[in-house]
């Protein structure tokens, strides 16, 4: 199977399916014709960073905690804070000079008003946690004005915006690193380390997902409210699929030597937000006149080059606990996360008996964790907010890649609009590009197995 390896192949074959027709009006003005006929590789900027000169973007409630990380991170110096509301603003540069740094400059002149921030020649990173439609004008005006760029989940939720991202990288040689604080978790980074030293064979299926109870976030207009139920309103697919692909997608060796190569998506009914609205505020009320287009749960099927497959879960509407449902399947046996940690190994486990993952824990403890565990103490979402944000700064001081670069943004990234043709045609099988051109083929270490 041949993937679409620039934008141009994908809408025409996307077209010819009878699929695709609205992006193709919307992104064939955008299209950088000089950069599809072959891959260029981001240019390391080949010159270690003592210290890394920031920009934050957008300081909300995941915005504060990555502050709170990066005045953490000995070298990590936060020059600029950009917020539409200032009191946000206000609230990180007081954050900054409690512990000990200097006050960074604030920007909250309105929507637009990164572009300023990032005018800046004293920046070398602009780092955004913005509602999802801001991730890609942020990191585009960063790389553009010569600042590498790292974006909160999803990086961007066209494939259009896909291939924006990486092609500006390509040309200005700027990093955009995609910041799925999931990668670092340690449950899942232990799998991750038992994969590559073989313990699960060859590898055959991976399950994973977003199972969140999102009902009342998305009514709370002093919060995500604001924009996430908007996008429930409009768009029906896999909103959100980084956190359950994102570890999986390493596991896989996804852009080392794999890749995925088509997806089928399907939809349930939509009930779930219309019936809390009815629940907490009455038939009445506004917000139970709301219509949504988003499936209460989408499944996503995937396929890879490898022949492996994967199938993802986005239920965000429904009454439920929380659960990333990671689960890897190989020849020589199987591990899953939820609801406990469980494993089989064949010849290891009793036979035909799941036992529990505490003696493997400490075997198999991916040595990440162990470098950083003191340091990530008491961070968000048990440590591995503070793994992530301390890696993207390390790799920068010592001018190497970073763990995740901008082909894997766009891969994972891609799912969002790809399940949505999917469901929108009736589960149509859906060919990914390869935003590579190739370069896939070459087998590469993920950089997160050198340690720290």
């Amino acid at each position: 199977m041949n993937l679409p390896s620039n934008r141009r192949e994908f809408l025409k074959n996307a077209a010819a399916a009878g699929v695709g027709l609205a992006l193709a009006e919307a992104s064939s003005a955008g299209c950088a014709s000089g950069l599809l006929g072959s891959a260029v590789k981001p240019a390391p900027t080949g010159k270690p960073m003592e210290r890394v000169r920031i920009g934050f973007v957008g300081v909300g409630g995941m915005g504060t905690d990555h502050v709170g990380n990066l005045l953490k991170i000995p070298g990590a110096d936060l020059r600029a804070v950009c917020d539409i509301v200032e009191s946000r603003v206000v609230r990180a540069q007081e954050m900054a000079v409690k512990a000990g740094r200097p006050r960074p400059e604030g920007y909250s002149r309105g929507e637009l008003d990164f572009k300023r921030m990032c005018q800046r020649d004293d920046l070398d990173l602009i780092y955004t946690a913005t509602p999802w439609e801001w991730h890609v004008p942020v990191c585009l005006e960063a790389m553009n004005t010569g600042k590498h760029a790292a974006t909160e989940v999803p990086a961007a939720y066209t494939i259009d915006d896909c291939w924006k991202l990486v092609e500006t990288s390509e040309a200005t040689g700027r990093y955009c690193m995609m910041m799925e604080n999931c990668n670092y978790d340690r449950m899942e980074m232990m799998i991750l380390n038992m994969v590559k030293r073989g313990l699960f064979g060859e590898l055959l299926h991976a399950q994973g997902g977003y199972l969140h109870d999102l009902r009342a976030v998305k009514h709370d207009m002093n919060g995500e409210g604001v924009w996430r139920r908007a996008h429930a309103m409009k768009r029906n697919g896999d909103l959100y699929p980084t956190h359950g692909l994102g570890p999986i997608a390493q596991c896989l060796n996804i852009n080392r030597g794999n890749v995925f190569s088509s997806l089928v998506a399907v939809g349930t009914k939509t009930r779930g937000l219309h019936q809390y609205a009815l629940d907490r505020f009455g038939a009445e009320s506004p917000q139970a006149a709301e219509k949504y287009a988003l499936s209460d749960v989408v499944t996503t099927m995937i396929r890879t080059m490898n022949g492996e497959t994967i199938v993802l879960t986005h239920d965000t509407s429904s009454p439920r606990p929380y659960s990333r449902d990671i689960l890897l399947q190989g020849t020589k046996g199987i591990i899953r996360k939820y609801p406990d940690p469980r494993i089989y190994i064949e010849k290891l486990s009793p036979e035909d008996r799941w036992e529990p993952i505490d003696e493997y824990l400490k075997k198999y403890q991916h040595p990440v964790w162990v470098d950083l565990e003191k340091e990530s103490a008491g961070a968000g979402h048990g440590g591995m907010d503070f793994i992530e944000d301390y890696r993207l700064i390390t790799a920068l001081q010592k001018g190497v890649p970073p763990d995740m670069d901008v082909y894997d943004a766009a891969a994972i990234s891609a799912v969002t609009e790809l399940s949505e043709q999917s469901i929108a045609h009736n589960g149509r099988t859906m060919a990914f590009p390869d935003f590579t051109r190739g370069m896939w083929k070459d087998p590469r270490e993920l950089r997160v197995m050198e340690g720290s």
